[in-house]
């Protein structure tokens, strides 16, 4: 028998939300600050190029002081040592941008071919530090995805708190042996858990605006874990998820809300807690 019927997925799929964003979602400007503050000191001093007419003269003045500051200079290009961003030459050839930092014939070139030379000479920039924090500023969107996970968790532990209900974050399969026996290579750090009424509930939480492979992934991943977890006496999966991308994995969905019988969205988890209490 299946664990929800057709008229309950259909419900749950009308209840799913376009976003789980907070206004904090759209930028870390605590990160963004700190990835300024860690190199403001070099960008000060980079700052000395802005209105020269004549850069190399302006760069070996600088290396002669200190060569390390144009260590940061891919950033202004939106991109980061760690990055190990590559770039052809002329003749085909094959460099990482950061190798250009260790000479001024290497600046020279990266200022040049960039067009950094046309932003220095005309003052299209009037201070680097400000520049760079709009730069971090574009580079942390690319962080929103990730966030985008943390969001929902925080929300889920704030609807805990609010139920007064007790609950670990980050837990181990590997802390329940039983359920670490079952689950075998499948082993998991679940987001929460929470025991209840001698029951222990180990809870997944996720939520999707976009669609993709991934989601037909964790679906199956779930359908797959969710009995060998219930199958443990004294332990019960649960499946919090939510969001407008799971419309483009719907028949995946639906497998997974017929299979799994704790699964809940951000509408219904007051379902759940009521269970619990």
């Amino acid at each position: 028998m299946a664990a929800h019927s057709i008229e309950q997925f259909n419900l749950f799929m009308s209840q799913l939300r376009e976003t789980n964003a907070t206004l904090d979602f759209y930028c870390d400007f605590r990160k963004i600050s700190k990835n300024v503050a860690d190199i403001e000191i070099s960008l000060n001093m980079l700052n000395y190029l802005i209105g020269k007419n004549n850069l190399r003269e302006a760069v070996e003045a600088l290396w002669m002081r200190d060569p390390k500051v144009f260590e940061v200079m891919d950033i202004l290009i939106a991109t980061r040592k760690k990055d190990d961003k590559k770039y052809i030459d002329d003749t085909g050839s094959m460099h990482s941008v950061h190798s250009l930092f260790s000479s001024v014939d290497g600046v020279m070139t990266f200022i040049s071919g960039t067009g950094l030379d046309n932003v220095f000479k005309n003052k299209k920039v009037k201070d680097l530090v400000d520049y760079v924090f709009g730069v971090e500023t574009g580079l942390d969107t690319n962080a929103r995805k990730n966030r985008s996970g943390e969001i929902t968790e925080t929300l889920v532990a704030r609807i805990f708190n609010n139920s007064g209900i007790n609950y670990r974050e980050q837990v181990s399969s590997h802390e329940y042996q039983a359920i670490s026996r079952v689950l075998g290579a499948d082993q998991k750090v679940f987001d929460f858990a929470i025991t209840a009424k001698g029951i222990t509930y180990l809870i997944e939480v996720n939520f999707y605006s976009g669609g993709g492979s991934k989601l037909n992934e964790v679906a199956r991943s779930y359908t797959d874990v969710a009995p060998k977890v219930n199958g443990v006496p004294g332990f019960e999966f649960v499946w919090i998820t939510d969001g407008i991308g799971w419309r483009s994995a719907r028949n995946k969905l639906e497998e997974a809300f017929a299979a799994i019988p704790n699964i809940y969205n951000l509408t219904t988890i007051s379902e759940f807690i009521s269970k619990i209490k």
